[in-house]
């Protein structure tokens, strides 16, 4: 769900009018244009993330797209500027205000939507494997030099969505002696961190339970603590159940 970009629009007058026939080629064009990007990110997106970006070549992605090497060089000036464009495309979507998993942030109703986070991000995963494995081929090959601006950002933005509603809930006495702000940030990494295992790395039950399992007891986990606290007042974890 990538960031929608404006369409060519034409506001009729005495000249456009009178260029209406030259104008309607230059319209094709573009269209074929960006039927090209769309094949060559498409290509470039599957061989990166299945073999490298250093493995990769210009050439490889030309054949794979259908277009000439000359013509692929029209469009990106260089390799890694395509791989940047599609680590962009994948930011993007994250920051899409219509996405799913982005209005449950806007919501900012944690702890109490742990479940649909983890519902949300497994399909985030699942949907988009080949993104997040380029993570990784930016780290070993790039030194993270691609993805580092965004966890630079991270804190601040779920500081920005988050802050005010849980720290008027820390004041109400909702939460226990903890920073509710580093929990949302642990749920969210592990939640993605978990379903990249599962998902992108092909090793399905690598907590020694099925998937549902393993999230119900890492939101217990977060939910109620590991240690018992006898002294404190509060909602006591419920029984585990299979």
């Amino acid at each position: 769900m990538l960031t929608s970009k404006p369409g060519l629009a034409i506001i009729p007058n005495e000249r456009s009018v009178c260029l209406e026939q030259k104008a309607m080629p230059r319209t094709k064009r573009e269209a074929r244009s960006q039927a090209s990007i769309s094949r060559i990110l498409d290509t470039a997106l599957e061989l990166f993330s299945s073999q490298g970006f250093g493995a990769t070549s210009m050439r490889q992605i030309a054949q794979g797209s259908g277009i000439s090497v000359g013509n692929l060089y029209h469009h990106f000036a260089s390799k890694e500027t395509i791989f940047k464009r599609l680590i962009d495309d994948y930011w993007s979507l994250l920051r899409d205000p219509e996405h799913p998993l982005t209005q449950l942030f806007m919501r900012a109703a944690f702890p109490d939507d742990l479940e649909e986070m983890a519902e949300l991000i497994e399909s985030v995963v699942e949907e988009n494997a080949a993104y997040i494995l380029l993570f990784y081929v930016d780290v070993i090959e790039f030194r993270g030099e691609h993805i580092r601006a965004f966890y630079e950002g991270m804190a601040e933005e779920f500081s920005r969505v988050y802050g005010p509603h849980l720290e008027r809930r820390q004041r109400a006495g909702e939460f226990g002696e903890v920073d509710p702000l580093v929990a949302v940030m642990v749920a969210t990494r592990w939640f993605f961190y978990f379903f990249t295992v599962e998902k992108c790395f092909g090793t399905p039950m690598h907590f020694g339970m099925d998937p549902k399992s393993a999230t119900r007891e890492f939101i217990r986990l977060l939910q109620y603590g590991l240690k018992p606290r006898p002294s404190q007042e509060g909602p006591q974890a419920p029984p585990l159940t299979q």
